[in-house]
């Protein structure tokens, strides 16, 4: 009886933890336990003293709140305190802002789906939607991509009237200051929509309506600064850029050297009390055509004029162009990508305090506003216009890959090339959930600073794997530059986005786990605060508190890794549909892995965590595809669960489980402590590694679906510019592939009678006059043979140039390059 007594209270204990139950309940039910024992008169004396003693020694410590603090709570907290990491001035302020939304229940370990399928599906308004059906599509209709891009280098000037005309730069702006007043998700359709044509119209709208004075005049501007600005840049009377970059200081931005001296100086004829300022900015997006610029510097104010602090900190001012001592430098021209942008400098400007947005209040709190309105623009921008360029290559491969034939079949039928179109299929379900999920998190009032993170590392780097995959498929169709390609320009501009906002190495080694871990865990932020309570007995009392429940937590978390990878899920609690509950007990049986090996990674590595880049990285590909994994199921559910989207969502599901595994097993296999990476191996894989990535059979049918018109491919690239007559390729290669797919039977039926010797005229035309003397075909499958004829040589045809209109003549490069350097 006394094996069962031990077995019955390890068992308890298990259950305990795997419920996450408080500790008085496990307390009790251990008590319970070894009590009904004691009472059966089955266990000897000796056994139950032993155990009683044993329990005594763990439970009563844990449960005597003065014993438990001078015990335990005390000296780990003075250890605590030890290796608490010095956070910088960008870290600090990245950790303190934005809100904490289902990126927290992931890190629980133990997600509510139940309130991730509660989540309202966001529609657009009439009015957004009439925008949309309006403004925008005759925006889309007015872009030539290689006008743009190589014979003008800008948007034609009737392209900026328009912009401004329809309030393109006013989409955030509220409507009592004559902007739009759209949504996010509003945001999202029009980014996603301008940007599938045009990447340089699509920065153009975007930066106005991102991290830039709109934003920043809305939430931190004086009444007057907003009566001031706001209606002049809804109506794109003014232009907006703001200069943060420096040559520096790129995503360290709080180490930027320029700096301004608060002093006193004469402005518009009067002395007031101002700040001189001094600045070097480069890669502005909008400055070469702005009007209006905003700035970032460190303000000190060493004679104590606004107070008794000296290095006040990063602040942001406002300047018009015409302003003395500014200096908006020629462009830079990133990547044959021609968007306007260009360096901003300044020589000893000085500019009056409530130049300041927000006024003299807000000096020294720039670099909190900028983050709070980066973790906004940050979700919207970037992976919205990915969004686009990613349905754009899905929609127009998939067409191109039915079209275009060798060795008498479409190329899609290849199994080589159905390996690449699955992946775009996958890519474009997954970025498309991602964007979604995230601008509906900041229209239900999140600011979703880890979202906004993963949002852009992730949708940048599928669209540059999706362009990648397109160009492969392609071949010398998006390799020859002209007004037929569409997908070269793409190709340059990829990693622009890879760089900008933050560049991705870097949001994936630091930002997405090294700083969004302490954000999202249940208990670390609130543990951190509590050891740097100056009261010696009230941050005792508090870190105790959540100390143990930390500590009963990661218990927790341990166990349900360790049962939920016996189980393969089977023991989570998920929602019941047959199709996608075993994607539910995967995810949690994965979010429970990863909470416990956080913990672990910051209780053992503290503060050099920070340093161990890699094994960030690799705890933030995991929180980076549960949240990915979470979008998709929402989207999936939201649709009704169409059953003929389950295979691209199987696809794109399997996809993110095996890099979660592979990234868990990188952080287990090269966890720095020998002991510690043997007890993850075993915690987190008790049966192995068992994730595959998707099979070629999966594959097959997700790259059918791109092959052919149906609603699972509508709805998967549904959003981008495709309209029927508008004379862009794309949607040429839409209307076209109908008819090219009714013609396919024919052309098997010529080819066939070719090989039987039926048809050996000399050309193509004269075997189609062959075949018609011959009754093989009708005069109407003749006539359908030849409009598909000519409509694939249209298709696939490329560009050829005379050399004089690819060459600058040299004596041009030497002015240009001479009139820039004076």
């Amino acid at each position: 009886m006394t094996t069962y007594l031990i077995l019955s209270l390890v068992g308890a204990s298990i259950t305990c933890a795997f419920l996450g139950v408080r500790l008085a309940i496990w307390t009790s039910a251990l008590a319970a336990i070894y009590l009904l024992f004691a009472i059966s008169g089955e266990v000897p004396i000796l056994a139950l003293i032993t155990i009683a003693l044993l329990l005594a020694v763990i439970l009563v410590p844990l449960n005597h709140l003065p014993l438990r603090r001078s015990l335990l709570s005390e000296p780990f907290l003075r250890y605590y305190r030890s290796m608490l990491p010095r956070l910088s001035e960008t870290e600090a302020a990245a950790m303190e802002t934005g809100t904490v939304g289902w990126e927290g229940e992931l890190f629980s370990g133990k997600p509510k789906w139940k309130s991730l399928l509660d989540r309202p599906l966001l529609k657009l308004t009439r009015e957004e939607q009439a925008f949309l059906d309006g403004p925008v599509e005759t925006l889309c209709g007015m872009l030539q991509q290689w006008e743009i891009t190589h014979e003008l280098a800008d948007l034609p000037p009737e392209v900026w009237t328009y912009l401004k005309e329809q309030r393109f730069f006013g989409m955030i702006i509220p409507k009592e200051y004559g902007g739009l007043g759209f949504s996010a998700l509003a945001h999202r359709a029009v980014l996603q929509k301008v940007a599938s044509v045009s990447a340089v119209a699509g920065t153009t709208v975007a930066v106005p309506n991102s991290l830039g004075p709109a934003e920043l005049l809305m939430h931190y501007g004086t009444q007057e600064q907003k009566d001031h600005y706001l209606p002049k840049l809804a109506v794109g009377e003014e232009i907006p850029c703001f200069a943060l970059t420096s040559p520096t200081a790129g995503s360290d931005a709080t180490s930027i050297s320029d700096h301004g001296i608060i002093c006193k100086g004469t402005y518009q004829g009067r002395e007031v009390l101002g700040m001189r300022l001094n600045f070097d900015k480069r890669y502005i997006t909008l400055a070469p055509v702005a009007t209006v610029v905003g700035l970032a510097v460190r303000l000190y104010d060493p004679d104590g004029l606004i107070g008794d602090k000296e290095d006040l900190g990063i602040s942001l001012a406002l300047m018009p162009r015409d302003t003395e001592g500014l200096e908006i430098g020629a462009r830079h021209f990133s990547l044959n990508v021609p968007f306007q942008n260009g360096p901003v400098r300044g020589k000893d400007v000085f500019l009056p305090l409530d130049a300041l947005i927000g006024g003299k209040d807000m000096a020294g709190k720039g670099w909190k506003m900028l983050v709070e309105a980066l973790s906004v623009g940050r979700g919207i921008t970037l992976p919205s216009s990915s969004t686009g360029g990613v349905k754009m290559g899905a929609l127009a491969t998939g067409a191109y890959a039915r079209i275009r034939k060798q060795f008498n079949m479409p190329i899609g039928r290849f199994e080589g090339i159905e390996e690449a179109l699955a992946r775009i299929a996958g890519r474009c379900y997954q970025v498309s959930a991602l964007s979604r999920m995230t601008v509906t998190a900041i229209d239900l009032g999140e600011k979703p600073a880890v979202p906004s993170a993963i949002a852009k590392y992730h949708a940048t780097e599928m669209s540059r794997e999706v362009i990648r995959d397109a160009m492969d498929i392609h071949g010398g169709k998006g390799i020859m530059l002209g007004p037929k390609n569409y997908l070269g320009r793409a190709w340059q501009g990829a990693p622009i986005w890879i760089t900008v906002e933050g560049a991705n190495i870097m949001t994936r080694s630091l930002m997405i786990f090294g700083q969004g871990a302490i954000r999202c865990h249940p208990y670390v932020l609130k543990e951190m605060k509590a050891a740097r309570i100056k009261s010696d007995s009230e941050s005792l009392e508090a870190f105790d508190k959540l100390l143990f429940a930390h500590a009963g937590y990661t218990i927790r978390n341990a166990v349900r890794s360790f049962l939920l990878g016996l189980s393969f899920g089977k023991l989570a609690g998920v929602p019941v549909h047959r199709e996608t509950s075993r994607y539910y007990r995967k995810l949690s049986r994965y979010s429970a892995a990863f909470a416990f090996t956080s913990d672990i990674a910051m209780l053992a590595l503290g503060g050099r965590l920070k340093q161990k880049e890699r094994v960030s990285a690799r705890l933030g590909d995991v929180l980076s595809h549960l949240y990915i994994c979470s979008a998709m199921l929402a989207r999936y559910e939201s649709q009704g669960r169409p059953a003929a989207d389950q295979p691209i969502l199987a696809w794109a599901f399997h996809d993110s489980i095996y890099k979660m595994q592979v990234a868990l097993g990188g952080v287990a296999d090269n966890f720095p402590n020998r002991w510690l990476r043997g007890m993850l191996r075993f915690v987190l894989f008790p049966l192995g590694r068992f994730e595959r990535e998707p099979g070629d059979r999966l594959s097959h049918k997700v790259a059918q679906l791109l092959l052919s018109p149906s609603e699972t491919r509508e709805r998967l690239t549904q959003g981008i510019y495709n309209t029927p007559g508008s004379g862009h390729a794309i949607s040429m290669m839409e209307q076209a592939l109908p008819d090219i797919i009714e013609a396919e039977p024919l052309e098997r039926r010529l080819l066939k009678a070719q090989r039987a010797g039926k048809l050996d005229a000399l050309g193509w035309d004269a075997q189609l006059e062959q075949a018609l003397d011959q009754s093989l075909i009708s005069g109407e499958e003749a006539a359908l043979l030849r409009r598909t004829r000519k409509l694939t040589l249209d298709i696939i045809s490329v560009d050829e140039f005379e050399a004089d209109i690819l060459r600058l003549g040299q004596s041009d490069v030497r002015e240009i390059m001479t009139s820039h350097a004076a």
